[in-house]
């Protein structure tokens, strides 16, 4: 059994503690889109956890999938991963999975977020500047780099260079040089803390819906901010409605 969880207006509706109480009920739980520009904060006992990129299901114990609807920041997570284990939440990869074919948030993709919201003037569109439209656009422009990438050090190589003479040009007219070997080294450190958790989510999912599981998925943002159907341009950059 499926079910989704989204919010009716920008996401600010409170909809972390409904999914918190439901997960209770669930058998994983799964965000499905949107990147770290988007969480929620939970308040148990006297703890309060700030989730962005992990699904909240976690914190009750339950499976939490990242799925490849979403554009991960690898070092967002470690940190996230860091700060919630610091907090007594036990995470693994029994219960914290990534699809491996998650498109990645880079370094780049930040700074080209402000050069975007620069450009916009007095029009800007308020994003968080932490690259997630920027890595959605590489993403759909079919030159992202995958989590599974990261495990081919030649194809990784290929990759970066084609999506930094993609962007260079761009880089150079603000006096900003793009480093290949320095992003190689970097994300080829990051993934040594989490190749664990990078597996093929959709056969996963096909599994647990084959025996009648129940998964809960944990959207992010709400309805007004889905690239479709929103108040456009104001929107977030991907589709936040099942």
């Amino acid at each position: 059994m499926f079910y989704t969880i989204i919010g009716t207006q920008w996401g600010d509706e409170g909809k972390g503690k409904i999914i918190d109480w439901l997960a209770s009920k669930a058998d994983a739980v799964v965000r499905f889109q949107g990147g770290n520009n988007a969480g929620h904060t939970l308040q148990i006992g006297d703890i309060t956890y700030k989730l962005s990129l992990i699904p909240s299901g976690i914190i009750s114990g339950k499976k939490g999938i990242i799925g490849n609807g979403v554009v991960l920041d690898p070092w967002a997570l470690c940190e996230e991963i860091q700060k919630l284990s610091s907090q007594g939440v036990l995470i693994n990869s029994d219960n914290l999975m990534i699809a491996e074919n998650v498109c990645l948030v880079l370094p780049l993709h930040k700074i080209i977020d402000e050069f975007n919201e620069k450009l916009r003037g007095n029009e800007i569109i308020g994003t968080t500047k932490k690259g997630i439209g920027p890595a959605y656009e590489d993403k759909v422009g079919r030159r992202s780099i995958r989590l599974c990438d990261l495990n081919d050090n030649k194809l990784l190589r290929k990759k970066i260079n084609l999506l930094i003479n993609f962007h260079k040009v761009r880089f150079q007219n603000n006096r900003i040089e793009l480093d290949a070997d320095n992003l190689l080294y970097k994300l080829k450190k990051v993934y040594r803390k989490l190749q664990k958790y990078s597996v093929p989510v959709w056969k996963i999912l096909n599994g647990l819906g084959d025996e009648n599981k129940i998964i809960l998925f944990e959207g992010a943002q709400g309805c007004l901010l889905d690239i479709d159907f929103g108040t456009y341009p104001y929107v977030t950059s991907s589709n936040t409605v099942s």
